[in-house]
C-alpha cells in the first residue's frame, strides 16, 4: 500500500533476507525511505543523515548527542533518558560516522515503536539545540571561583580524551588522515580534544539547518509492522519542510602515484631493556566498488587473507616473531572509498621496515603461488553459511539491513543491492578457482600505490606536555578575561550547574510516551526444553525454528579444575582449536572446519546462581552445522577435546602474546569494564573467577606466563594436560541442542554415539578456598580520563533481589547516576 506524499520508485520482493522492499521519496522534500516488510517482530527504524564535518572539532559527534536533550515536541533536559526508563526497547542509541550519523531504535512491542519512532524524528528535525546543551555535551570553559583555574568540560570532550588515549584509536585515526588528507575522511569526526574548543555555537547551530532536514535523510524501517502506518508518520514530519539542496557528498580523494610514510607518538612507557611499545601497518585506499560482487569479494579476500590464525597473512605475521599481535585485518567498507590494512602491534620501532616488507612480500607471495583449494572451499563455505544463517547476535536483523544498505545508498548507490547475494556468491564461487582472488591482491594492494605504512611509537613524555599545553591554552585564555568576563564565565558555569540541578516541569514530562502495564504482553514466553541424559550427560534440547541449522554446545563444568589452573582457561581454550592435532597441523584443522561447519568455537559462562548464591562455572565448546555435516562437526570436536597439541610451544607463545597485547590494547578504551571486573572480584566467587580470567590479575598472570613459556615450558605443558584430563569428563558434562523438531532424531543418534567416546571418571570440586574482601585500590594506566567504579555485593547486605530490584536500578542509573555523574560531572559512561 502506498501514501499519495510518497512516490514509490521501486518494489522487489528480496528471497534472501525474506521481505518485501518499497523504496518511496516524499514528493515534496525529496526524503527517501526504504520499506522492508517481513515476519520479524523486532522492528527497526532509523534515520540517518549524511554529515560529512569540515575539521576535527566534533561538530557530528556533539550535534547527535545535543539534539537528543530536548525537542520541540518533548521539551524537556533528557527525552533520551526518558525513553530508557519506561521503553521495551531492543535499541535505542545513536551513532556518528566519518560521512553519517545514523539514529536507529527497535522494539518487539508495536505501541512502544512508534513511541520511539516519534520521539527520534522530533528529536533530530526539531531539537531545541540550545547554547546550554552545547556547553553541556561538547565544551565549555568551567570555573569554580573568581580564584580558581579555568577547566574544559563536556561529554563529548571527556569521552574524546578517553579515545585519544587508546594507542589502538590514534594508530586508526592517524593513518586514515594520512590516507585521505583531501577529504572528510582526513578529519575527526569524533572530534580531537585539541580542537574541540575551537568550536562555536553559531557553527553547530548552522550544522543542523545545512544537514538535518528530511531533502538529506535517508530513512529504513523493517519488520512486521504495518507499511502504510509508516508512512503516515514519516509525513507527518516532512511535510513541514520545503525540499532544499543539500551538497553532502564526500569528494573522492585524488590518487597519488607513489608510496607514503607517516610516523606518530602516543602517551606510553617504554621498556628500555626489550621495546615492544611500537605498531606498523600497511594502509591503501581502494576506488569505491561498483557491484554487490565487489563488496562481497573485499570481504571474502579479507577472510582469506587475515580471517583466522591460520590465513596465510595473520600465520606469517603473528610467526614472525617480529610483534605481539596483529592490527588491521582488511578491507573496510564503511568509507566511499574503502580503506585496507595489515599489521603488527608490540614491535620493537626499529622494525617497522620489517612489518612493511614482510606484508608486501607475503601479498606478493600469495598472489603468485595462488590459495590452496581447500583454504577457498573453507572461505566460500564460511561466507555462505554466515550469509544465510542471517544470526546478527544481539543486534536487531533489521539494523544489518539498515547499515548494508546505507554503504551503497549514501553515495548514489542502489540500497537493495546490498541486501542480495545470491547471484553475485554464484559469480565468486565460479571465479574462485580461476584465480580471481590473486588477481584481487594485485589489483587492490600491490599494483595500489595509494598506499600509507603508518607506524607509532610510545613517548614517556607526551602525556606530560599534552597536559602542560592545555594548561597553558587555558592560563592565556584566564589571562586575557578582565574582571567583568571573569565573573561572567563563573556565573555562566553557576548557571549551567543550575540548570543541570532543575527538575522539568510535570507538564513537560507528561508529554514523553510511555507504556503501561497494559500495553505489555503478559504472557511469559518460554524456551521449550526436553532433558534427557545419556552416556552420563546431561541432555537439553530446544525445538525451536533454526532454518535447518542444528545447533550445539558442549559444556563442562569448571569446578573440576584447581585454582592455579583458572587463569590458563582462555589460552587452552584457544589452544584447542589453534594448535592442531596429531593428524593435522592448525591450519588443515581450520580449512576442515570451515568447510564442514558454520564455525566452532569456544567460550567460558560465569555466574551466580540467585536461587542458592552457588557459582555456575562452565567451559564451552560450541558449534554449529547443517543436519549431513553434524557428524563431521563432532568429529572434528572429538578431535579438538582429545588429541589438540598442548605441547605446540611456537603456537601456545603466539597465542599469549596476542591476548596480552589485546589485553593492553582495552586498558584505556574499555576501563569501565576493567574497573567493573576488578570490583567484583571482592565480591562474589564468579567475579573472582571472572577477574581471573579477563582482570588485571588475567594481565598480571599473562605478563609472567609469556616468559615461563621460554624458562619453564615443560611446566606449562604439563598444566594444560592435566586441565584437559580433568575437564573432559562426560559425567560433569552438558550437552545443549537447538534446532527443528524434524532434525532431532538423527541429531540425537549422532551426538549420543560421540558423548560415548568421550573419558568417564568420577571428579569432584577443587578446593579453590577463595576469601572475597572488598576492598579500595587505585590502579596507574597512562591515559588523560579516569576511570571510577563503587560496588557491593547487596545480598550479602541481607537485601534479597527481585525483578523490582531492576526496576530500582533502571531508576536510579536514568536519574541521580545520569544527572550527577554524565550531565553535572561531564562523564560520558
Amino acid at each position: 500500500m502506498s501514501h499519495p506524499a510518497f512516490e514509490l520508485v521501486r518494489d522487489e520482493k528480496i528471497a534472501e533476507i525474506n521481505s518485501e522492499a518499497k523504496l518511496y521519496r516524499h514528493r515534496k522534500t525529496g526524503a527517501e525511505v526504504l520499506s522492508l516488510v517481513n515476519d520479524d517482530e523486532n522492528k527497526v527504524f532509523g534515520i540517518t543523515f549524511k554529515t560529512p564535518p569540515e575539521d576535527s572539532t566534533g561538530i557530528a559527534h556533539i550535534l547527535e548527542h545535543s539534539v537528543l536533550c530536548g525537542s520541540k515536541k518533548y521539551p524537556v533536559k533528557k527525552p533520551f533518558v526518558e525513553l530508557l526508563k519506561g521503553s521495551m526497547h531492543t535499541f535505542l542509541n545513536a551513532m556518528t560516522y566519518p560521512d553519517k550519523t545514523a539514529y536507529p531504535v527497535a522494539s518487539q512491542n508495536l505501541k512502544d515503536f512508534y513511541n520511539l519512532v516519534d520521539v527520534y524524528l522530533d528529536a533530530v528535525l526539531f531539537p531545541l539545540i540550545t547554547e546550554d546543551t552545547f556547553e553541556q555535551e561538547g565544551w565549555h570553559y568551567e570555573l569554580d571561583s573568581l580564584d580558581a583555574p579555568l577547566v574544559y568540560k563536556g561529554v563529548v570532550f571527556n569521552e574524546m580524551k578517553g579515545v585519544y588515549s587508546s594507542p589502538d584509536s590514534v594508530m586508526h585515526t592517524q593513518t586514515q588522515g594520512a590516507l585521505y588528507p583531501d577529504t572528510t575522511y582526513g578529519k575527526s569526526s569524533g572530534g580531537d580534544p585539541k580542537v574541540i574548543p575551537e568550536l562555536t555555537y553559531e557553527q553547530f547551530k548552522r550544522f543542523h539547518q545545512t544537514y538535518y532536514h528530511p531533502s538529506n535523510a535517508r530513512v529504513v524501517f523493517s519488520g512486521d509492522d504495518a507499511p502504510e502506518k509508516r508512512l503516515e508518520i514519516l509525513d507527518g514530519y516532512f511535510s513541514q519542510f520545503e525540499r532544499i539542496e543539500v551538497d553532502a557528498e564526500v569528494q573522492l580523494q585524488p590518487r597519488w602515484n607513489a608510496p607514503r610514510t607517516v610516523k606518530g607518538t602516543y602517551a606510553g612507557a617504554i621498556d628500555p631493556e626489550k621495546r615492544r611499545d611500537g605498531m606498523a601497518s600497511v594502509n591503501w585506499m581502494i576506488d569505491p566498488p561498483q557491484s554487490r560482487e565487489e563488496i562481497l569479494s573485499h570481504g571474502l579476500l579479507s577472510y582469506l587473507l587475515a580471517g583466522n590464525s591460520a590465513a596465510p597473512l595473520r600465520k606469517k605475521l603473528t610467526e614472525s616473531g617480529i610483534g605481539e599481535g596483529m592490527i588491521g585485518g582488511g578491507i573496510g567498507s564503511y568509507l566511499r572509498q574503502p580503506i585496507a590494512g595489515f599489521g603488527l602491534k608490540g614491535i620493537d620501532p626499529a622494525d617497522a621496515e620489517k612489518v612493511e616488507k614482510l606484508v608486501l612480500d607475503t601479498l606478493e607471495e600469495i598472489a603468485t603461488k595462488g590459495f590452496a583449494e581447500d583454504q577457498l572451499d573453507a572461505a566460500l563455505n564460511t561466507f555462505e553459511f554466515n550469509l544465510r544463517e542471517q544470526n546478527t547476535g544481539n543486534t536487531p536483523r533489521g539494523m544489518t539491513y539498515m547499515f548494508g544498505a546505507l554503504g551503497t545508498w549514501l553515495h548514489g548507490g542502489d540500497p537493495l543491492e546490498a541486501l542480495v547475494f545470491e547471484d553475485a556468491l554464484a559469480s565468486l564461487k565460479a571465479k574462485a578457482a580461476e584465480g580471481h582472488f590473486e588477481k584481487e591482491i594485485r589489483r587492490l594492494f600491490l599494483d595500489n600505490t595509494h598506499r600509507v605504512t603508518s607506524t607509532l611509537e610510545a613517548d614517556p613524555e607526551q602525556a606530560a606536555r599534552e597536559a602542560k599545553a592545555e594548561a597553558d591554552r587555558l592560563a592565556a585564555v584566564r589571562a586575557g578575561l578582565d574582571d567583568e568576563a571573569l565573573k561572567k564565565t563563573l556565573e555562566r558555569t553557576e548557571r549551567l550547574k543550575a540548570l543541570q540541578e532543575a527538575v522539568d516541569k510535570p507538564e513537560d514530562l507528561a508529554k514523553i510516551p510511555t507504556l503501561t502495564l497494559g500495553d505489555l504482553d503478559r504472557e511469559i514466553r518460554t524456551i521449550p526444553t526436553e532433558e534427557s541424559a545419556v552416556h552420563g550427560a546431561r541432555v537439553l534440547y530446544h525445538d525451536l525454528a533454526t532454518l535447518g541449522i542444528v545447533y550445539l554446545d558442549l559444556g563442562f563444568d569448571l569446578h573440576v579444575l584447581d585454582k592455579a589452573q583458572l587463569p590458563y582457561l582462555p589460552l587452552f581454550g584457544r589452544a584447542l582449536l589453534q594448535t592442531g592435532t596429531s593428524k593435522e597441523d592448525f591450519v588443515s584443522l581450520t580449512q576442515r572446519i570451515g568447510r564442514t561447519t558454520g564455525g566452532v568455537g569456544q567460550h567460558r559462562a560465569i555466574a551466580t546462581r540467585q536461587a542458592d548464591g552457588e557459582t555456575a562455572a562452565w567451559f564451552f565448546l560450541s558449534g554449529k552445522a547443517v543436519p549431513d555435516k553434524l557428524a563431521p562437526m563432532l568429529e572434528i570436536m572429538n578431535d579438538v577435546l582429545l588429541d589438540a597439541r598442548l605441547d605446540n610451544r611456537e603456537r601456545f607463545r603466539q597465542m599469549a602474546l596476542e591476548e596480552k597485547a589485546g589485553f593492553e590494547a582495552r586498558l584505556v578504551p574499555s576501563g569501565n569494564a576493567i574497573v567493573d571486573t576488578r570490583i567484583k572480584a571482592g565480591l562474589t566467587e564468579a567475579g573472582w573467577i571472572a577477574e581471573q580470567m579477563s582482570g588485571v590479575s588475567y594481565l598480571e598472570f599473562l605478563r609472567d606466563l609469556v616468559k615461563r613459556i621460554d624458562s619453564d615450558w615443560a611446566g606449562v605443558e604439563a598444566t594444560l594436560r592435566a586441565m584437559r584430563e580433568r575437564l573432559f569428563n562426560r559425567g560433569r558434562m552438558v550437552v545443549n541442542v537447538t534446532a527443528d523438531n524434524a532434525l532431532w532424531p538423527k541429531a540425537q543418534a549422532e551426538i549420543a554415539d560421540f558423548v560415548a567416546t568421550l573419558p568417564s571418571a568420577e571428579i569432584g570440586n577443587a578446593d579453590w578456598g577463595q576469601a572475597f574482601e572488598p576492598q579500595n585500590e587505585g590502579l596507574v594506566i597512562s591515559a588523560q580520563v579516569n576511570y571510577v567504579g563503587k560496588g557491593a555485593n547487596l545480598k550479602a547486605l541481607g537485601i534479597n533481589l527481585s525483578a523490582a530490584s531492576a526496576v530500582v536500578l533502571r531508576h536510579l542509573n536514568t536519574t541521580y547516576l545520569w544527572d550527577k555523574v554524565r550531565v553535572q560531572g561531564g562523564a560520558y559512561g
